[in-house]
């Protein structure tokens, strides 16, 4: 099993603790991965863009112009798409873009972007953060003491609303929980830093 070193609060190395196989010494599919992106992307769409067809306008019930005798091109209704105001071909109505993936696939997905992640030494693991308040400046505090930088991925084991609030205003880090972990979160984050407690619930779910 990888091991990786165990923090605490004011960034000094307190034990080691050993890391799942399962998750983090994974085979790295980039093509199952770059699948699950796309899908979870797609997902994410509201879906609410609409146009209306011809038939759903307005007006247009007289033709513009006589048939005959003008010299242009015969015309019957303004609410064609050539027409200003007209309706639209083929544009987009509401629907839904989520792209149905087997459970498999995304677990296998998940596990080779951690594993990628522990590969390149961006996983850290902490004992607790130990907030007794809601106060930004102690997670700062706790982040700096850390040496974390840019986007922080915090994997909480549970809801914690004292860490949930003190992270609310700072723009680089996100807190999720460890049975919510996605491959774009993880992707996109620089650092995943991961509470000890969420080791286990991780192994629980994902493994």
């Amino acid at each position: 099993m990888p091991q990786i070193d165990l923090f605490d609060r004011t960034g000094a190395t307190v034990g080691s603790v050993e890391l799942s196989d399962e998750l983090f010494a994974a085979p790295v599919n980039a093509a199952v991965m770059h699948q699950v992106v796309t899908a979870q992307l797609a997902g994410r769409r509201t879906g609410t863009a609409d146009t209306k067809t011809r038939g759903q306008i307005r007006g247009g019930g007289k033709k513009p112009y006589r048939q005959k005798g003008t010299g242009r091109a015969r015309q019957g209704s303004t609410n064609a798409p050539h027409y200003r105001g007209g309706g639209t071909v083929f544009g987009p109505h509401p629907r839904s873009y989520e792209q149905r993936l087997p459970r498999k696939m995304k677990r296998l997905a998940l596990r080779g972007a951690l594993t990628a992640k522990f590969g390149d030494e961006a996983i850290k693991v902490i004992d607790t953060f130990g907030l007794e308040a809601i106060r930004t400046r102690d997670l700062v505090g706790v982040l700096t003491a850390l040496e974390v930088t840019g986007r922080v991925l915090v994997v909480a084991p549970g809801r914690d609303d004292t860490l949930q609030l003190s992270a609310r205003n700072l723009p680089t880090v996100e807190i999720i929980l460890a049975d919510s972990l996605n491959v774009v979160d993880l992707l996109n984050a620089d650092t995943v830093l991961i509470e000890q407690p969420s080791l286990a619930r991780m192994q629980e779910v994902y493994a």
